[in-house]
């Protein structure tokens, strides 16, 4: 709206105009439609112009106009409806058909618009006509004096305005060139509907709500698909009271759920419509005649309790009358001819924007505020919140059942339950298939009796119950569509739930030995297993709530420990597949190779600490040895072995001292990373032990290179070089010094440490081949690190820079977070050498935001990179220094590496030398001592 527009006040009258049936017209006319919709637009503009109404708000097809004179209100309406029916319009078909409607009353412009309650009952006022016609509410038709020439109101009656609890007397415009005859106007008390009253609030949804509307509008049947307690009841009842205005026949919901009989559900429509049996007539001739006439939504809910009737009812009413649309909810499609299919998505889980929840918590914090007597969670509760709807894949009955445990139980409380999700929702609650009471009578059924059926007996009616309470448990909704199930995929659905995420179609091939398509095929139809396309391929996966059921149904049927040693070896396949090229052969270590299998292999290896083979799940945790270390997790990395060593003991399983000897030595380096330096002497010498025993040369010697850490830790610098001296003589003796470059790379360090930089960079030389040599090494690239630290203390910025600069490419390209974080580090140190002091703080602050989020520490590097920053907090000011520091805390690991690898080469710089002020700049200092809690980015 332009500024110069004066916009009345006091006493105004509120006009809304849109065109009826603008969707259907606009597709009936293609890209005809936006020449009509311009001139109609034109028209009803040069109306306005020409009675000095404000034109508020154009949208679409629709325009918000104010009046400070109800005559020139009504002036206006009768002037454009008049130009409207006598325009020439390309065909018959084009000629849009307008609706109006007038409030009148008091309000005041604010910041250029209204905010009143009488803009909403122009609107309802507006939402009540049909196209062509005029509407005004009685207070317009008083203060319209005089009426415009030749015209006047007709007295419609009172009626119930959508929104507004009183009633509202309606009148009508009728003049010469005017429409008069119209049905009863579309208030909230005209059109019929048997739509349920919700008791509860209906909570998000607005994206899918929208689309879905979009679709029932555009197609004639649409059927809402999903799992059982996905929501989809609930927005197809919300999106029908929104189409009540647009269907003057009426919205009929029918419950399919509680017929018995496929042969009842075209009397249980009749029955909601009020239509009876008619003697030697099929019912469903009767129900197609009725509708054949109307325009009426009919909401079939829960169709997959009798889907193949259903099916026939829905294509005989769509057959015989185009008014007729549909909209079906069912866990199953129906394969018939113009169907769209709608698959409901579980609530978002995501929040939409900063700040805002999303729609999973806000249902959760609606439903526990209601479940506590309005008393919502505390807001220290947020995080455990999100906890909870995750881990219920946002499914809306999950959500509901779980508020109702907040009565009792924390939020925190709950979270941790969850692991068991259909005992923790479902406690306290009993099985809906109730047993029929002995001395019940039954009332008569009145369809059944006019078809000349025998009434349902006690043990139907019991189904007929259960069918109303499947909702009441999870238990009970998902057994609903489990018992459709044929053999074949009742078991698909059981092996499915041993996998963690979602897998593709080789992997369910090669968990049953046999072409699943089939069964699989019957599971995504009927909603119990969800199909996600990719450009690659399409994945599969269950919700939380239904893999715990059939985890349920895994175990009662005796196929457990099959199905889950079966996905012990896959998950062991897919880790070696991991470290594997397409040929076969070894390729870089990338931990990021590993990420996506990571739910997998904890899946497995929960079962291998509890029902399986703890010699697997060591061979399954040896394979994530790095990635717990590097991801910041080497405490989990502890706490699954003290289960697999619990397992051992239990079972008595006898395990191979070289394999013994590689777990322990993987568990020093955890302890170590953890800050646990007893527990990582202990098991290095455990280690030791069984290495000897085994007789294999590199593992001892991968062992014995591991010797050094924890005397680095305990500040015994030179008996760990003696250590890292000794293994390194004893594995080039064995030829297998490349098993001991852990002890090389110590070496390199202490060496670094203490200032022989010329011995360090000789041995590092030395090292490069062997380490290019071992795709588990190379990604690391140590020796680049180790030799930029030399270069440093050297004060040589180029090779530094350009060591550096490899080093960190390659290890967040490889996924060597930790590792990564030592060079971030190292540039820091690298840009305050140069000159960049602002830059070295931001990555300084980066580097350390990131290991506290690790929960590691920097190691044999902390108190080096501690004197650095100290020395940089004296040269910029604490000011400065805080400010660029913090900033540096706020960027993810991926943008501090990009900040790292942006820094310009010292050779670029203007005014540069190859050579700093000298060693003293950056070179460490012996009296640095080390940090007492190592992290092993270890060279293991």
């Amino acid at each position: 709206m332009s500024p110069r527009i004066h916009l009345p006040s006091g006493l105004v009258t509120f006009v809304f105009t849109d065109i009826e049936g603008s969707t259907r017209l606009a597709q009936l006319l293609g890209p005809d439609y936006p020449p009509v919709l311009r001139e109609h637009r034109r028209l009803l503009r040069r109306t306005i112009a020409a009675t000095e109404g404000a034109e508020l708000l154009t949208e679409g097809d629709s325009f918000f106009l104010a009046f400070d004179d109800a005559t020139a209100a009504l002036t206006a309406c009768l002037t454009a409806q008049r130009a409207l029916a006598s325009h020439e319009w390309p065909t018959a078909d084009a000629v849009p058909r307008v609706r109006m409607g007038l409030h009148t009353g008091w309000a005041e412009p604010r910041d250029g618009e209204y905010v009143s309650p009488e803009v909403h009952r122009a609107a309802r006022v507006a939402a009540a006509a049909h196209g062509g016609q005029v509407l005004c509410s009685a207070a317009t038709a008083r203060h319209a004096e005089p009426l415009p020439p030749d015209a006047s109101l007709i007295d419609l009656g009172l009626h119930r305005l959508r929104g507004f609890d009183d009633r509202e007397r309606l009148y009508q415009l009728v003049a010469s060139g005017l429409e008069r005859q119209f049905p009863r106007p579309r208030t909230a008390d005209a059109t019929a509907h048997n739509l349920p009253t919700p008791v509860t609030s209906f909570v998000g949804r607005h994206a899918e709500r929208a689309e879905l509307k979009r679709l029932v509008e555009a197609h004639r049947l649409v059927t809402v698909l999903g799992a059982g307690g996905a929501g989809k009841t609930r927005l197809a009842v919300e999106l029908a009271v929104d189409l009540v205005e647009s269907h003057p026949d009426g919205v009929w919901f029918v419950d399919v759920a509680a017929v018995t009989d496929p042969g009842l559900v075209a009397f249980e429509v009749a029955a909601v419509l009020g239509l009876r049996p008619e003697p030697g007539r099929p019912m469903v001739d009767t129900l197609v005649e009725y509708a054949a006439a109307r325009r009426m939504l009919v909401l079939l809910d829960t169709c997959d309790a009798q889907p193949a009737a259903s099916a026939d009812v829905i294509s005989r009413l769509l057959a015989g009358g185009v008014g007729v649309r549909v909209l079906a909810t069912s866990r199953e499609s129906f394969g018939l001819p113009g169907e769209v299919v709608w698959r409901i998505p579980s609530l978002s889980v995501d929040p939409p924007t900063e700040g805002a929840e999303s729609d999973a918590v806000a249902l959760l914090l609606d439903r526990t505020a209601a479940a506590r007597g309005g008393r919502p969670p505390d807001p220290g509760e947020s995080a455990d919140l999100r906890r909870v709807v995750r881990r219920l894949d946002g499914l809306p009955l999950a959500i509901e059942l779980a508020a109702a445990r907040l009565r009792v139980l924390s939020v925190g409380q709950l979270a941790e339950r969850l692991d068991d999700v259909l005992g923790t929702l479902d406690a306290g609650r009993e099985d809906p298939d109730l047993p029929v009471e002995p001395d019940r009578q039954d009332t008569v059924d009145l369809v059944a009796a006019a078809v000349g059926m025998v009434p349902p007996s006690p043990a139907v009616r019991a189904v007929q119950r259960s069918a109303t309470e499947r909702h009441l448990t999870m238990q009970a909704t998902v057994t609903w569509s489990y018992r459709t199930l044929g053999p074949r995929a009742a078991r698909l659905l059981r092996w499915l739930a041993v996998f963690a995420g979602p897998v593709d179609l080789a992997t369910v091939e090669w968990l049953l030995g046999d072409d699943p398509l089939d069964p699989l095929s019957v599971l995504v139809d009927k909603s119990m297993v969800l199909a996600e396309p990719h450009a690659s391929g399409s994945t599969y996966r269950m919700l939380d709530p239904i893999r715990a059921y059939a985890a349920r149904r895994l175990v009662e049927a005796g196929e457990e420990r099959s199905a889950r040693n079966r996905h012990v070896a896959w998950s062991t396949h897919a880790m070696e597949r991991a470290h594997l090229g397409p040929d076969g052969r070894p390729v870089t270590l990338s931990l990021y190779a590993l990420d996506p299998l990571a739910g997998e292999l904890r899946a497995a290896l929960r079962w291998c600490a509890t029902g399986g083979s703890a010699r697997a799940g060591l061979r399954l945790a040896g394979g994530l040895d790095q990635w717990w270390r590097e991801r910041g997790l080497a405490r989990e990395g502890r706490l699954w072995l003290f289960r697999l060593y619990g397992r051992i003991a239990e079972t008595g399983e006898r395990i191979p001292e070289a394999e013994l000897a590689a777990a322990y030595h993987m568990h020093s380096l955890h302890a170590g990373a953890d800050g646990e330096f007893g527990e990582e002497l202990r098991y290095s010498q455990r280690a030791e032990a069984a290495a000897r025993q085994a007789g294999d040369a590199g593992l001892l010697a991968r062992v014995l290179a591991g010797r050094a850490a924890p005397l680095v830790d305990m500040g015994q610098f030179a008996e760990a070089e003696r250590i890292c001296r000794e293994v390194i003589d004893w594995a080039s003796g064995q030829e297998v010094l490349g098993d001991a470059l852990f002890g090389v790379f110590s070496l390199a360090e202490l060496l670094w440490r203490r200032g022989a930089l010329d011995e360090a960079a000789e041995l590092l030389g030395a090292a490069r081949p062997v380490e290019a040599a071992r795709p588990v090494e190379r990604g690391r690239r140590s020796v680049d690190m180790l030799l930029g630290m030399v270069a440093l203390a050297r004060g040589d910025l180029v090779a530094a820079h350009e060591h550096l600069q490899v080093a960190l490419r390659s290890r967040m390209s490889h996924g060597f977070h930790g590792r990564a974080c030592d060079t971030l580090n190292a540039m820091a140190v690298r840009c305050a050498a140069g000159g960049d002091g602002l830059t070295a703080a931001r990555l300084f602050g980066a580097a350390g935001a990131t290991r506290a989020s690790m929960r590691c520490a920097p190691g044999i590097y902390g108190g080096y990179w501690a004197q650095r920053q100290g020395e940089l907090r004296r040269e910029l000011g604490d000011a400065a220094f805080d400010g660029a520091y913090g900033e540096g805390t706020e960027l993810g690991l991926e943008e501090a590496a990009a900040l790292a690898l942006a820094v310009e080469h010292p050779d670029l710089a203007v005014g540069s030398a190859r050579f700093g002020a000298g060693p003293a700049r950056v070179a460490p200092r012996q009296s640095v001592a080390p940090d007492r809690r190592r992290h092993h980015t270890g060279h293991a």
